[in-house]
């Protein structure tokens, strides 16, 4: 009996030393709080934005656009020089080969959305879409105005433009496909840019683009839904300790806000893990199932105080101003 009651003290003590190593270990009261503010993600630049209810894949966002506040069109360069204007850290523009192997700057995968053309985006060349007209289909009100019709006309850039136009600043490059040759592709593509450029960006995307691409960049920032979920999952399991997964280290992450509190460590002791493995955190709202954004004002109210990692937010020109204050 006495034997028995020495276990069961022992194993008292033993949970209770573990449970107060496991809350120490992965509190951020003990973090030293730094200056910085997050830094802000402007999604497609500074973008027309619409109701994000009932959006599927398949929804022609461009048709159900809020009413205009700014004149600028998504994935431009006036769009994301009005972004980087605004605050912006990093801009998030999408991309397509085209069949002449550029790189299109452009988000849908048909033109007949957006634009006055037809057809699967990735299926022109560089030249037929430089004609287009970007701003062809956005309307606010059922289709009795199209407030940028003509006003698009030759504005959707090269990825290599936009590199080049903007030398020093820092994107996030979306894969749209699940095509490893289009990962092989980018990553030839990038390669001929020095290695200082290549620091200020980084790519997400399909598992096999973005898995095919960090083979030949190992370097190179990545995410995919396989990426994120290998360095979560092993993150939750192993990380209370302080170790971290080499799935976390040298990468980027898209973190869902309704799961971020669950982390080990969050905000500020898994911040500091984060980025003394060379790795991004960038928090989307919600669930971070179609580009929810902080937007709002009030959307910062549910940010952490200490939160100095990344924010998405598809109103750059609303929230830079309030963070910035």
């Amino acid at each position: 009996m006495k034997k028995v009651k020495k276990v069961f003290k022992f194993m008292i003590v033993f949970i209770l030393l573990l449970t107060a190593f496991m809350y120490l270990n992965n509190s951020s009261l003990f973090v030293q709080e730094e200056e910085g503010e997050p830094i802000l993600l402007a999604h497609r630049g500074l973008a027309q934005t619409f109701p994000m209810e009932g959006i599927t894949g398949e929804t022609c966002t461009a048709e159900m656009i809020y009413d205009p506040e700014h004149p600028y069109l998504e994935n431009t360069i006036p769009s994301m020089e009005a972004a980087f204007e605004e605050g912006a850290d990093i801009v998030e523009i999408d991309i397509h080969p085209t069949i002449d192997g550029e790189f299109a700057v452009f988000h849908d995968w048909t033109l007949d959305c957006r634009t006055d053309g037809t057809g699967t985006t990735r299926d022109h060349s560089m030249e037929e879409l430089k004609a287009l007209d970007v701003g062809y289909g956005y309307t606010a009100d059922n289709g009795e105005t199209y407030p940028f019709r003509g006003k698009g006309i030759g504005l959707m850039p090269t990825l290599n433009e936009v590199l080049t136009h903007f030398p020093d600043k820092e994107f996030l490059i979306h894969i749209k496909s699940n095509d490893p040759a289009e990962g092989e592709q980018l990553a030839d593509y990038l390669d001929e840019y020095t290695e200082e450029r290549k620091a200020d960006l980084s790519v997400y995307g399909g598992d096999e683009p973005v898995l095919a691409l960090k083979e030949k960049l190992p370097e190179l920032r990545v995410m995919s839904k396989q990426t994120l979920k290998s360095c979560l999952l092993s993150y939750e399991a192993i990380s209370w300790t302080g170790y971290i997964p080499d799935a976390c280290k040298n990468t980027q992450l898209h973190l869902p806000e309704k799961y971020a509190s669950y982390i080990w460590g969050y905000p500020g002791k898994f911040l500091n893990r984060m980025e003394g493995v060379n790795t991004r955190v960038i928090l989307v709202a919600g669930e971070g199932e179609w580009s929810e954004g902080f937007d709002q004002e009030s959307d910062l109210q549910r940010i952490p105080e200490d939160y100095d990692g990344g924010l998405w937010t598809n109103r750059i020109d609303r929230i830079a101003p309030l963070i910035k204050e």
